[in-house]
C-alpha cells in the first residue's frame, strides 16, 4: 500500500538570493541579519573580535571569555571569516556565505559533527532496481512544499544521522502522495533500530529502506521522539503508522531526476557538504574542487526545482536550481533550505 521509495547518490545545490555588496563597517550588527545580502569586511582583529563577541551573544557557548578555549575559538572564527570572504569572491552562482552558528568550528570538527561520512565501511546491502521514467511534459518548476508533502525542517544536532532524516523525509512525502496525510516520522527509530547502518556514525538511505521493511514500519515522531544519540531500540509495532515495501535507484541525469521528482515526490540524495558550513542563501555553484562527488558525506532531501525566481531580472534566462531540505534546524540556510 505504499509508493516506491527513492534514493540516489548525487550532489546538487539550490535557492535564490542576490550577490554581496560592500557596506560601511558601522553596520557590523547587520552581519547577523540572515536576510541581508551585504557582507562586512573588517580590516582589523578588533573588528573581527567585535563580530565574534556578537556571534557568542546570538549563539551562546559554554566557554567563558577568560578561558583558553575562547581564544582558540576566536582563532578558528578569524580563519573561517577569511574563508567566508574568499568563498564570496570566487562563487560562480548567486550564493552568499556568511557567519553561521558553525562559525567557531574547525573544518575537521564540522565534518566530524555534522557530515561525518561513515565511521565504518558501508555498502548498499541490496542492489536497487532502476526506476522507470517518463521525461515528457516536465513542468518548468515544482515545489512539493506548496503541495503539503514536506514536514518542517528538523535538527539532527551533533549526531551524524543525516541519512535517517533524508530517509524519513522521502518516506513522509511518498506516504502523503499515496494517502493524502502528512506524518512526521521517527528518525530516532532508525538511529536506534537500523542494524544495517551506524546510527550517529553514518548510514545509507538504501540500507535504511531495507531496515524499515525488516522492522515492519516507522513510528511517528511524536511516539518515538528524536534525542540526538543512539539508544536501545524501543520500537512498538502497534505504533507503526507508515510502511515501506520497495525502493529504486535514479539516474544522475538531471532532466530524468526532475521528471521523477515532478511525478513522484521528494527524493533522498547524498551530497558533499563542504560549503554548507557558511551558507546563507542563493544558488550555490562552487568550483568543482569544493564539491567532489566522490566525497559524499551528507544526506538531504530534494523537494523541488526551478529555473529562476525573483532574481530572474539579474540573470539572463534564469539559473536552474534544486531546492534541498537540510536537517540543521530552523536557524540555518535560506529560510532553512539549501
Amino acid at each position: 500500500n505504499t509508493k516506491t521509495m527513492t534514493y540516489l547518490h548525487f550532489f546538487l545545490f539550490i535557492a535564490e538570493h542576490l550577490c554581496p555588496k560592500s557596506r560601511p563597517k558601522r553596520d557590523l550588527l547587520n552581519e547577523f541579519d540572515k536576510h541581508t545580502t551585504n557582507m562586512v569586511r573588517p580590516t582589523t582583529d578588533g573588528d573581527v573580535k567585535i563580530l565574534f563577541d556578537m556571534f557568542l551573544e546570538k549563539y551562546p557557548r559554554t566557554y567563558s571569555s577568560s578561558s583558553d578555549e575562547y581564544n582558540e575559538r576566536f582563532e578558528i572564527f578569524k580563519t573561517n571569516y577569511q574563508v567566508v570572504q574568499h568563498l564570496n569572491e570566487i562563487e560562480r552562482g548567486t550564493a552568499v556565505y556568511g557567519i553561521t552558528k558553525f562559525m567557531d568550528m574547525s573544518e575537521e570538527e564540522y565534518h566530524r559533527t555534522l557530515a561525518p561520512g561513515f565511521t565504518r565501511p558501508l555498502v548498499p546491502i541490496q542492489t536497487l532496481n532502476s526506476a522507470e521514467l517518463d521525461t515528457t511534459n516536465i513542468p518548468d518548476s515544482m515545489d512539493w512544499r506548496k503541495h503539503g508533502a514536506v514536514t518542517e525542517v528538523k535538527n539532527q544536532g551533533s549526531c551524524g544521522s543525516c541519512w535517517a532524516f533524508s530517509t524519513t523525509g522521502n518516506v513522509e512525502g511518498q506516504w502523503f502522495l499515496k494517502h493524502k496525510k502528512l506524518i512526521s516520522l521517527s528518525e530516532q527509530e532508525l538511529v536506534d533500530c537500523d542494524t544495517l547502518d551506524s546510527g550517529c556514525g553514518g548510514g545509507l538511505p538504501s540500507n535504511a529502506y531495507k531496515s524499515i521493511e525488516k522492522l515492519g514500519g516507522l513510528e511517528p515522531e511524536k511516539d518515538y521522539p528524536y534525542v540526538g544519540e543512539g539508544e536501545k531500540c524501543a520500537i512498538k509495532q502497534s505504533d507503526f503508522k507508515v510502511f515501506v515495501n520497495n525502493s529504486v535507484a535514479l539516474p544522475k541525469d538531471e532532466v530524468k531526476l526532475a521528471a521523477w521528482l515532478a511525478q513522484n515526490g521528494p527524493i533522498s540524495i547524498g551530497i558533499n557538504a563542504n560549503l554548507m558550513q557558511f551558507y546563507w542563501g542563493g544558488i550555490s555553484h562552487p568550483w568543482k574542487i569544493f564539491c567532489n562527488p566522490k566525497s559524499l558525506d551528507h544526506g538531504v532531501l530534494i523537494v523541488g526545482y526551478g529555473t529562476g525566481g525573483w532574481f530572474i531580472l539579474l540573470l539572463k534566462n534564469g539559473t536552474p536550481f534544486w531546492i534541498i531540505k537540510n536537517s540543521w534546524g530552523p536557524d540555518w540556510g535560506e529560510e532553512v533550505y539549501y
